[in-house]
């Protein structure tokens, strides 16, 4: 599940990642003890993302003005998401904002550290920037260190930024993490870093190793678990077990074509494509495949639901699937594509797909595919092509 900010930072705190002086406020007349000095920023707790655009995130002056916002803030709700928490943080003067982030690369099964230098709002707008470091070997400073490289910093900021790096690491894998993010990480005037927001992404089945992450997160007031909407952005179907969802994780951006790939890499390559043929994603979802083989069933359900998962939103134009493994060369694969789409052709709105598949299907399945809002590509490159006209 994914933990507040608030809650972020207080793991940030355990490694010596930097944070600011902060507060948590339960109630709007809260902000009246303030023990932080002005001016200060209010940020609503919720799960879902673009708080700043929505008006969750307001810097104030003084205790008048403190007690309004968090006021409206509090009544403020974002994506259907009520906050039941704010957290009031001194404000930070920041001359620079990077991205950071540690996850993991489900085609390889390892590591992977990302790292841009253009962070808070302007990742999502520059994405085939971000820069990657998959920990292949045992992880030593080396990896981060070669991240910082990577992202063209130098001297005093290679030092600085590598230490925050590597902490993340170790946080990564010492509380058994599926994400830990920082963006931005402000850089002031005088070179110093501060993590000024913070995601985390806890794996549900390593919380009986964990009980320090179990108590944070029970001691927050919304459920331990919580709602598909409180992660999506939009309603979810009923019959969906959350517990099948658990590993599908999508990146939510404001365009108009949606992703579905399997393996970091080649999801990550799918969007870059994508933005340079100017086309813009509206998301993309990493089916993080490793291998079905043996499990056809629990493959063709994983893929079930990214198809509606990133075809859900109104917004998406067209969807463009990228399978690319022995595990998609099954028949059956493609005909639960095809199904898929059947169904929901009958239903009403649905985004016009373009498939990118390992293998040329049979003429019969072919044939199925062509009476549906779907076209066939032999390469990527097609795909993209295609998929970036369709939605014009």
């Amino acid at each position: 599940m994914d933990l507040l900010e608030y809650q972020a930072k207080t793991l940030f705190r355990e490694k010596d990642i930097p944070v600011l002086p902060s507060q948590r406020i339960d109630r709007a007349p809260d902000v009246k003890g303030l023990r932080i000095p002005y001016p200060v920023v209010l940020k609503s707790q919720v799960r879902s993302g673009g708080r700043g655009k929505a008006g969750g995130i307001r810097f104030v002056e003084n205790t008048i003005d403190a007690v309004a916002a968090a006021q409206a803030i509090f009544n403020l709700p974002i994506r259907d998401e009520y906050p039941k928490v704010l957290l009031a943080e001194a404000k930070y003067n920041a001359d620079q904002e990077f991205y950071l982030a540690v996850t993991l690369d489900s085609s390889s099964r390892r590591p992977v550290m990302l790292g841009s230098t253009k962070g808070g709002v302007a990742v999502e707008e520059a994405i085939s920037e971000v820069q990657q470091v998959v920990v292949d070997q045992e992880f030593s400073s080396f990896y981060a260190r070669r991240l910082s490289v990577k992202m063209g910093l130098h001297q005093d900021l290679i030092l600085a930024v590598s230490a925050i790096i590597e902490k993340m690491y170790c946080l990564f894998v010492e509380k058994d993490l599926d994400l830990i993010e920082i963006n931005p990480l402000g850089i002031n005037p005088s070179g110093e870093v501060m993590a000024l927001d913070g995601k985390v992404i806890v794996n549900d089945n390593a919380l009986g190793r964990h009980r320090d992450l179990a108590a944070l997160i029970q001691n927050h007031q919304n459920p331990a678990k919580a709602s598909l909407t409180d992660v999506y952005s939009f309603p979810f179907p009923a019959q969906f077990d959350r517990v099948q969802l658990r590993e599908l994780k999508m990146v939510e951006l404001e365009g108009n074509i949606g992703i579905l790939s399997n393996g970091a890499d080649m999801t990550l390559t799918t969007v870059d494509l994508i933005i340079q043929a100017k086309g813009k994603p509206a998301n993309y979802l990493d089916l993080e495949v490793e291998d079905y083989s043996e499990l056809t069933e629990a493959w063709c359900d994983h893929l079930y639901q990214g198809l509606e998962l990133v075809s859900q939103s109104k917004q998406v134009k067209v969807v463009i699937v990228n399978l690319l493994s022995h595990v998609v060369s099954s028949q059956k694969t493609i005909l639960e594509i095809a199904s898929y789409l059947q169904k929901k052709a009958s239903m009403g709105y649905l985004p016009q797909f373009v498939l990118r598949l390992a293998v040329n299907p049979p003429r019969e399945i072919l044939d199925q595919l062509a009476q549906l809002p779907v076209q066939v590509a032999e390469s990527l490159d097609e795909a993209v092509k295609l998929a970036v006209s369709l939605a014009k």
